[in-house]
């Protein structure tokens, strides 16, 4: 029995591994489609990951995604020159008839991968029960957190980044703050004392504002999201579970055109405050800013409308 389970061969499908690489190519649409569920990690055949990773670098830097171009990428990583041949990639494309069916390969490939890593986790866990030199609870308590990690984490993330690259980036951002004196290394909130504290609205970063009701807790998430959307020209996505996407616009109305919020209720408006109400919605018109209102909108939901909006919008 033994010897049976060391000739297993891991689940894998090298056909649905060829038809999303090869669909990427045929299609930029593909692309996003594709980027959603895997992640070059989740290729059981490594070239095909390596390839996968590289297009989509390519595209997320806006280049063109060609056979010409992503040859030139692979070489630049030093990638084998068997891998890297235009004629083993030009097999991939002419190896797949339709992009249509992306999706269903690459839920194939993300399928096969998170099979993989059970594996690989259960053969970890039977090592330390084998072991007997930890606590049960501690063990038990381990398998949970790792078994709701790989849920949480299925999907285009990978198993680990290179400390060397962790250490580039934090170096950069040092290297930033110090050229900056000080100041705001973020994108500025429009609030001084807000900055001063933050350093701006930094990556990564989540920040909860918590206030008993009726205290100004939409003002002021509006406000910065004013500024961030109308004077940093950056995209905004704002998700509201109580007021519609109507009642914000009109307070974002209030905000850039400085008329009195009771004004637009009622409708009692000079001409001087139509000027000003007009200009206002040319700025918001013209702005990134983005509004769901959708009722009970859970947070896998926000979560894949949000890496829609990073796709769709400011990759374009």
């Amino acid at each position: 029995m033994d010897e049976a389970l060391i000739k297993r061969v891991p689940p894998h499908s090298i056909e649905a591994e060829q038809s999303v690489v090869g669909a990427i190519l045929m299609d930029r649409d593909a692309i996003t489609v594709a980027a959603e569920i895997i992640c070059g990690d989740d290729f059981y055949q490594k070239a095909y990951g390596v390839i996968f990773d590289s297009v989509v670098e390519l595209f997320n830097e806006g280049k063109p995604v060609d056979l010409i171009t992503l040859q030139n990428r692979l070489r630049e990583k030093a990638v084998p020159e068997e891998i890297s041949s235009l004629e083993f990639v030009r097999d991939l494309v002419t190896a797949v008839p339709t992009s249509a069916n992306v999706k269903y390969y690459a839920e194939i490939v993300s399928e096969k991968a998170t099979l993989r890593r059970l594996i690989k986790m259960n053969e970890a866990i039977a090592d330390e029960c084998y072991q007997g030199q930890e606590p049960l609870e501690a063990i038990l308590e381990r398998t949970e957190k790792q078994v709701f990690e790989l849920v949480q984490n299925r999907g285009g993330n990978g198993e680990y980044v290179p400390i060397k690259q962790v250490v580039l980036n934090a170096l950069e951002k040092i290297e930033k703050a110090s050229k900056s004196k000080g100041t705001v290394t973020g994108i500025p909130t429009g609030f001084i004392d807000l900055d001063y504290k933050t350093s701006g609205l930094q990556p990564s970063d989540l920040i909860l504002v918590a206030a008993r009701p009726s205290m100004g807790k939409t003002a002021f998430v509006l406000n910065i999201a004013q500024h961030v959307a109308f004077k940093q020209n950056r995209t905004v996505a704002i998700f509201s579970l109580e007021m519609s996407k109507e009642q914000l616009v009109n307070r974002l109305f209030s905000l850039e055109s400085y008329v009195d919020a009771q004004l637009l209720r009622t409708g009692n408006l000079k001409d001087s405050d139509w000027e000003k109400l007009i200009e206002g919605a040319g700025t918001i018109g013209r702005s990134n800013l983005i509004i769901d209102d959708t009722p009970g909108i859970s947070i896998s939901e926000m979560r894949s409308k949000c890496r829609n909006i990073k796709w769709n919008i400011i990759l374009s």
